[in-house]
């Protein structure tokens, strides 16, 4: 009986342990399937037992009274991994969350088996695929979160047949389509974020029947067309986000009631019209955000009854008008927005009401008067950015009580008279900029006193006295501009401070010496002093400034040796020590500047030979040691500064000796100036520079022999750089049509001087004389028939009128072109074709042949225009070889450059060469010294008028030519003045006018674009009006705005007609679209950089470039920088790099 009873205990045991083991639910069977698909990465790993009879005691879990699982909570844990099908399986689910892991895959179509689901929640993982329809299923479910996934596909229009959905969450993924028609069916809809995807098509109408609507954020999408009148119907709407979109038309906000809505943002769109008044009914509203959309038209006066507005932010439009006072009933008002719009009139004094105002900023706009007194008594106020207006008066002394003051940017103003010399002790000043203004009196001294000031910016004002002690001692200042002052005195000692960066103070009375203290701040990477009256010793402790890239002290009065110290700062790259009274040899240890590319010591009194250590600054492109005492032979080291082409200047020394041979190497040089030494030889090895010198000065030296013939255009255009030379002469016979007798002061060369001895003729020499003469006249007329049979066979040929090349080379171009046949051309242009000609195997040339109408060929007014073309030398412009001009059409002959154009390169016409970053922004860079070079240095000033990348020629080293400088003046004269017009540009790149529809045969006098016929045969056409339209408009501006697109065109890789700007407008809208909504560089630059955006110097200068090139793409010319500004700022980009 024991046995017996003893092995039933045994079973049941058994049979328990078994019970244990095998018994687990079907829910959790389901559970520990789906965790085998997943790996953690934190230490919250959710234990999840096998050995448990339910899962309802594991994290994350909850079950019903039937111990079935009803809320799936893994929220947070870190997870990865895939959500398996095994999902199906949980049948009783009311809630899964699974929000903030690192879930990946499709979302499951067997999650529609969970019909009791309310609740849904994959919000920030990596669901990718569609959205499965299977969602229709869930008829109980309220709550839908997708945010943050990678989402793509339609938002099926079965999800919006769940009537009971009330928050629909699907922003930031990447789904397409267009938004269902049927989202009005979602009565009980209080939530609808659609933010941050790809959707396109216009937004439903039928959204108006969401009556229950709180949140609608439609932004950053490809909507378009007009927002739906419905949208006043949603009485309940609170927020409403549409920004960053391609909406058009009218705001079609506040005939309805909005008195629910506290935030508005319909930012970066491009409406139509003004900002409707009926938003001022919104009486609840807290922000309301229209940036950059295109608005016009006057500020509404209702917005004053927005008692609750915090936040007003219009900023970026083309509004206009005055600034309606009734803004100052705003009570609430923290934040006002009005910068860049076209507002004038005066501040109105009113805004002085706003008591809780904290940010201010009108900047960029037409305002004019004071600043009235009222705003200065904000006491809230911490941000006052008022720069880039008309504004004049004083700055108060109410002024120094704003106690959170941080900010006060007016800088480009008219403002006067003394600073209030107390400003700074009440406040913690960040940034003070006051930049060309008209101050006077002295620096406040305390405008650190609160340690915080990180810019201060008093550049070009009239401020006298010293610079105050408190700069030096001013621990966060990164950067300092005191430049075009009257300042005096000495500059302040310096504490350590690594945050400093920038420091310019030229063009002061400072005196004194440099202070040592200055090598504290070894964070410095430019530091400009010239033109002050500094005395004594370049310190020793600037060679601690190892960053240091640009040390400017010209125009001063230091004395002494270079120091070595200097040796330190090898990533220097320029070094202007000019106009001082510097002496010494230079110190073999500078030879550590490899990456130097500007070295000025002139005027000093350096003294020895040339050092061969110059030779070792392999990066130099400008070397001025003129007006030294240097003596003894120009190195042959010379010759290896391959990189040297803006400038050598050895002048006003005393060097003696013969060129060089190596000299030759310089092929890339512009100017030579090597005047005033005691030189001896010839020229000869400077013949082989001609190609690219635009200016060369050899007088006053001892240079003999004949000019060479490659120089003799530079002699003509500047006979005074060539005298002082006794020993030179001109070689009649390679004077291309000038006679000796021209008044050169250069004698001609002795050719005949054996020839003098006898009047008297022999009969021997009478004869040779007569056959000869006999000779002669048999082939002329020979030459004169093959002359006349040849042009009849020739169509083409040129009856030359005006011409500077020779007939022979003429010749030759036309030989080499077959009489200029179609086979030979290479490119098409506004200007004319343009020809290959191979003249031999070593000199191949561009030929453009312009055609003319309407005007006798060569006239007058043509060849000095094309002369003065011809005049015109620079680096990065093409040179005019030579010309002629016929009855019909003349030629143009340039230098051929085998890498075609900008556009050939960027756009894969020609993919030999690589266009990587550095590539491009040299060429951005070369560009803008050429278009300055045009508008600044020459006399009159040339505007380009069509400036584009297929007018940008490219070298074999990438270096670019801008070509056709000129030819639209030029060419204006070709037409006749009945049907003259002065139109000039390609269209993408022309500064935006007025596109006017008009009737051709109202056009005559209008440069038409006839699109199609309709009624009658009546042509329609559009006239561009734009700023290269009449003469009174052509300005500089046009040609920095055709900059601007070019330099968008080179950092995107896309064309201004690229079919993807349709919608937006044009690269312009996109970039600002694009950039305004994600400030992210790597959306806008070309898929072929992408690898250099993980070069953080490259990727700050592309983000760089990008604000250069929007602002010269403002739409209004004054807002345009010069190409002087634009040059001097992607130098100082170079160097900050």
């Amino acid at each position: 009986m024991q046995l017996l009873t003893r092995h039933f205990f045994l079973l049941v045991c058994f049979s328990f342990h078994f019970y244990v083991v095998f018994a687990l639910t079907s829910d959790g069977l389901a559970l520990l399937s789906l965790q085998s698909r997943w790996t953690t990465h934190t230490s919250f790993v959710p234990v999840w037992n096998a050995s448990h009879s339910t899962p309802c005691s594991w994290a994350g879990i909850e079950c019903d009274q039937n111990l079935r699982v009803i809320t799936f909570n893994l929220s947070f844990y870190g997870v990865s991994g895939q959500l398996g099908p095994e999902i199906a399986s949980l049948t009783q689910l009311r809630t899964i969350d699974l929000t903030t892991n690192d879930f990946s895959g499709e979302i499951p179509y067997g999650i529609g088996n969970c019909t009791h689901l309310e609740f849904l929640d994959l919000s920030f993982n990596r669901f990718g695929g569609e959205i499965p329809e299977s969602l229709t299923l869930l008829r109980n479910l309220t709550f839908l979160n997708f945010h943050a996934n990678v989402l793509f596909g339609a938002i099926p229009g079965s999800l919006f047949q769940n009537l009971n959905l009330q928050y629909v969450y699907l922003s930031e993924n990447n789904l397409n389509g267009s938004i269902p028609s049927n989202v009005g069916n979602l009565r009980q809809l209080f939530h609808l974020y659609l933010y941050g995807n790809e959707l396109s098509g216009t937004t439903p109408s039928s959204i108006g029947n969401c009556s229950q609507l709180e949140d609608l954020y439609l932004d950053g999408n490809q909507l378009v067309g007009t927002l739906p009148n419905s949208l006043n119907n949603l009485d309940n709407l609170v927020y409403l986000g549409v920004s960053g979109n391609n909406l058009q038309g009218p705001i079609p906000l506040g005939s309805g009631s909005c008195q629910s809505l506290k935030f508005i943002d319909l930012s970066f769109n491009s409406y139509t019209g003004g900002i409707p008044a009926g938003l001022g009914n919104c009486s609840r509203l807290n922000n309301l955000i229209i940036v950059n959309s295109s608005l016009t038209g006057l500020i509404p006066s209702s917005f004053g009854r927005l008692s609750k507005l915090s936040h007003l932010d219009l900023s970026r439009n083309q509004l206009s008008g005055n600034i309606p006072p009734e803004l100052g009933a705003c009570k609430s008002l923290k934040e006002l927005d009005l910068y860049d719009n076209q507002l004038e009139g005066h501040i109105p004094s009113e805004l002085g009401l706003l008591s809780r105002l904290e940010v201010l900023q009108l900047f960029s706009n037409r305002l004019t008067g004071e600043i009235p007194i009222s705003i200065w008594k904000i006491a809230s106020l911490q941000h006052i950015l008022l720069y880039n207006n008309n504004l004049f008066g004083e700055l108060p002394l109410i002024i120094t009580e704003l106690r959170h003051l941080k900010n006060i940017s007016v800088f480009n103003n008219h403002f006067s008279g003394v600073i209030p010399q107390s400003l700074g002790l009440n406040s913690s000043l960040v940034q003070v900029e006051f930049t060309n203004n008209q101050f006077t009196g002295q620096i406040p001294p305390n405008l650190c006193y609160g340690k915080t000031l990180r810019v201060l910016n008093l550049g070009s004002n009239q401020f006298q006295g010293n610079v105050p002690s408190d700069i030096g001692t001013c621990l966060t200042l990164q950067r300092l501009i005191l430049k075009r002052n009257n300042l005096t005195g000495v500059l302040p000692e310096f504490m350590i401070n690594h945050g400093l960066r920038f420091m310019d103070a030229n063009e002061n009375n400072l005196n004194g010496t440099i202070p040592s203290s200055l090598g504290n701040c070894i964070n410095l990477t430019s530091i400009n002093f010239q033109s002050n009256k500094l005395s004594g010793l370049i310190p020793n402790a600037l060679g601690n400034l190892e960053n240091l890239q640009s040390l400017v002290l010209s125009h001063n009065f230091l004395e002494g040796p270079l120091p070595s110290s200097l040796s330190n700062c090898t990533k220097l790259d320029k070094f202007d020590v000019g106009f001082n009274l510097l002496n010494g040899s230079i110190p073999r240890s500078l030879a550590s500047w490899k990456v130097i590319s500007t070295f000025i010591i002139k005027e000093n009194r350096f003294t020895g030979g040339i050092p061969n250590v110059l030779s070792e600054l392999e990066s130099l492109s400008l070397l001025d040691l003129g007006g030294n005492l240097f003596g003894g032979e120009i190195p042959s080291s010379i010759g290896a500064l391959k990189s040297l082409f803006y400038s050598l200047n050895l002048s006003n020394n005393g060097l003696s000796g013969q060129l060089p041979s190596e000299l030759a190497s310089l092929v890339k040089l512009q100017e030579l100036d090597i005047s005033h030494n005691n030189l001896t030889g010839s020229l000869t090895v400077l013949s082989e520079l001609s190609s690219m010198l635009i200016e060369l000065n050899i007088s006053d030296n001892f240079f003999t022999g004949p000019v060479p013939q490659t120089l003799m255009k530079l002699l003509n255009s500047r006979p005074s750089s060539f005298v002082g030379n006794p020993g030179l002469c001109i070689s009649c016979d390679v004077l291309d049509g000038l006679s000796c007798n021209r008044n050169i002061s250069i004698s001609p060369c002795a050719v005949y001087s054996s020839s003098r001895g006898s009047s008297r003729l022999g009969n021997v020499q009478i004869a040779m004389i007569a056959l000869g003469s006999s000779l002669f006249v048999i082939l002329l007329l020979l030459g004169l028939v093959y002359k006349f049979v040849y042009n009849r066979r020739n169509k083409q040929n040129i009856e030359t009128a005006a011409q500077v090349g020779t007939t022979s080379l003429l010749e030759k171009v036309m030989e080499a072109t077959d009489n200029l046949d179609e086979r030979f051309i290479i490119g098409r242009g506004a200007h004319g074709v343009v020809y290959k000609a191979s003249v031999d195997s070593n000199k191949t040339f561009a030929v453009k042949k312009l055609t003319f109408l309407g005007i006798k060929g060569g006239s007058r007014n043509m060849v000095k225009e094309i002369r003065t073309v011809s005049n015109i030398k620079h680096r990065n412009l093409i040179s005019l070889e030579n010309f002629w001009l016929g009855k019909d059409y003349g030629l143009l002959l340039y230098k051929y450059y085998p890498n075609g154009s900008l556009y050939d390169v960027l756009h894969e016409i020609n993919t030999t060469p690589s266009l990587t970053w550095k590539a491009r922004y040299n060429i951005a860079v070369g560009i803008a010294h050429g278009l300055a070079y045009l508008h600044y240095d020459c006399d009159p000033p040339i505007i380009h008028r069509d400036i584009k990348p297929q007018n940008i020629l490219l070298d074999s080293e990438m270096e670019p030519h801008i070509a056709d400088f000129g030819l639209a003046k030029l060419l204006d004269q070709t037409f006749e003045p009945a049907t003259s017009s002065s139109f000039a540009g390609t269209i993408g790149y022309i500064a935006p006018g007025i596109i006017l529809h008009i009737c051709c045969k109202l056009a005559l006098h209008s440069h038409v674009f006839c699109f199609r016929c309709e009624l009658n045969c009546v042509v329609i056409c559009y006239v561009v009006v734009t700023e290269n339209a009449f003469s009174a408009a052509k300005t500089k501006a046009s040609d920095v705005y055709s900059y601007g697109v070019v330099l968008l065109e080179m950092v995107t890789g896309k064309k201004p007609s690229d079919p993807s700007f349709m919608e937006v407008g044009n690269i312009m809208a996109w970039i600002r679209l694009v950039w305004n909504e994600t400030d992210e560089i790597d959306r806008i630059v070309d898929p072929k950089l992408e690898e250099e955006l993980a070069n953080l110097d490259h990727r700050e200068q592309m983000i760089q470039v990008v604000l250069v090139a929007l602002r010269c793409t403002e739409n209004e010319p004054n807002k345009r920088p010069t190409m002087r500004d634009i040059v001097d700022h992607l130098i100082d980009l170079k160097i900050s790099r």
